[in-house]
C-alpha cells in the first residue's frame, strides 16, 4: 500500500476517534430566556426585592378591587329621566296657535297654545320636550290621548335603573350612596342617593334565566342627585350606576 494510502487511513482513524469522543460527552443544555431571567434575579438582590414588592402591590390592588366590587351593586341599564307632563285641551278643538318650541324654558302658567277657544298653559316651570306642530289639526282628547305639548320639570330629574331580583336587589335601600356615569361624559363620575326602590316589578319587562327558564322580574331603583351641581345632565341620557351596599 502506498504512503499516500497509509496516511489517508491514519487520518480516517483519528477523525473517527474524535467523533466517538464527542458522542460520549454529555449534551450541553442551552439556558432558556426564562432560566436566564431567574438566574439574573437570584443574583441581584435589588432586582429580587423590586420583584417581590411588585407582586405584593399587584396582589393588594387585586384584593382591593375585588372587595370594592363586592361592596357595590352594579346597575348597567340606567337612564336619566323626569316625569313627563302632558298638556291637552279639556274638549275637542282645532290647534290655532302655538307659542313654544321644543327646548324652550317656560314658567308656570305661561301661555303655550290655543286649541279651539281654550288656552293651554304650563302647569309648572320646566322645559318643553314635544310640540304637536300642526296648526289646523283637529284634536279630540277623548279619542286620541296624544298630548298637544309635553314638558318636564328639570328639578324632578332622577337616575332610574332596572335591577333584576336576583342581581343584588335585596342589598338596595333608600339612603344608600350611589356613583354613576353617563355615556355622554364617560370620564366624569357623578354622585347621588337612592331615593326609592319600586314596591312592585316592571309590568311587561320579564327576563328569562337561561339556566332554569324561570321568569326574573325587574324593579326600578330611583336615585336623586344635586341638579344644580350637574347642569350638564339631560333628560334621556344613558347611565350606569354603582350602589354602595
Amino acid at each position: 500500500m502506498s504512503d499516500y494510502d497509509s496516511g489517508s487511513d491514519d487520518m480516517t482513524a483519528e477523525q473517527t476517534a474524535a467523533v466517538e469522543t464527542k458522542s460520549d460527552a454529555p449534551p450541553v443544555k442551552k439556558e432558556g430566556k426564562v432560566g436566564g431571567l431567574i438566574k439574573k434575579v437570584r443574583g441581584n438582590p435589588w432586582l429580587l426585592g423590586g420583584l417581590i414588592v411588585l407582586i405584593i402591590v399587584a396582589a393588594t390592588g387585586g384584593l382591593l378591587y375585588w372587595n370594592d366590587l363586592q361592596s357595590k351593586v352594579y346597575v348597567e341599564n340606567s337612564q336619566i329621566t323626569a316625569p313627563v307632563i302632558s298638556i291637552n285641551p279639556t274638549s275637542p278643538g282645532i290647534i290655532s296657535e302655538l307659542y313654544v318650541s321644543v327646548g324652550d324654558q317656560v314658567r308656570k302658567d305661561q301661555i303655550l297654545a290655543k286649541v279651539g277657544d281654550e288656552i293651554l298653559v304650563a302647569k309648572t316651570s320646566g322645559v318643553i320636550t314635544h310640540v304637536e306642530n300642526t296648526p289646523g289639526q283637529f284634536v279630540n282628547p277623548g279619542l286620541d290621548p296624544s298630548p298637544v305639548i309635553t314638558m318636564i320639570d328639570p328639578r324632578e330629574l332622577r337616575v332610574t335603573g332596572r335591577v333584576q331580583e336576583d342581581k343584588g336587589l335585596k342589598d338596595i335601600a333608600a339612603g344608600q350612596r350611589v356613583d354613576f356615569t353617563v355615556d355622554a361624559f364617560p370620564s366624569s363620575q357623578f354622585h347621588g342617593i337612592v331615593e326609592k326602590v319600586a314596591p312592585s316589578s316592571r309590568v311587561g319587562d320579564i327576563v328569562f334565566s337561561i339556566s332554569d327558564k324561570r321568569q326574573e322580574q325587574e324593579f326600578d331603583v330611583t336615585v336623586t342627585y344635586d341638579i344644580t351641581a350637574y347642569p350638564e345632565l339631560k333628560n334621556g341620557m344613558s347611565a350606569k350606576m354603582w350602589i354602595h351596599k
